[in-house]
């Protein structure tokens, strides 16, 4: 029997934590958040509550899933001409 390994390849959200704001921004109530899909993984900052920084990671999620579901780069060469 094989293994589906359709769950390994997802990007998910794998932390959402208090943090201190970016330097020179305002407000206190910042959250860290870490995407990732094994090695690969996307680091943010947000202000909002820990609530609203979730659904936004895993909104981003979702779109990064979207965009590697199709199979193939996004990279797109320009033409020469």
């Amino acid at each position: 029997m094989q293994q589906d390994d359709t769950s390994k390849l997802k990007y998910r959200v794998e932390t959402v934590e208090k943090t201190t704001p970016p330097e020179g921004m305002p407000g206190d109530n910042w959250h860290r958040y870490v995407v990732g899909q094994g090695s690969s993984k996307v680091e943010g900052k947000k202000p909002g509550t820990l609530k609203d920084v979730t659904q936004h990671a895993e909104d981003f999620a979702e779109i990064l899933n979207s965009r590697t579901g199709k199979g193939g780069s996004t990279y797109a060469p320009r033409k020469k001409a």
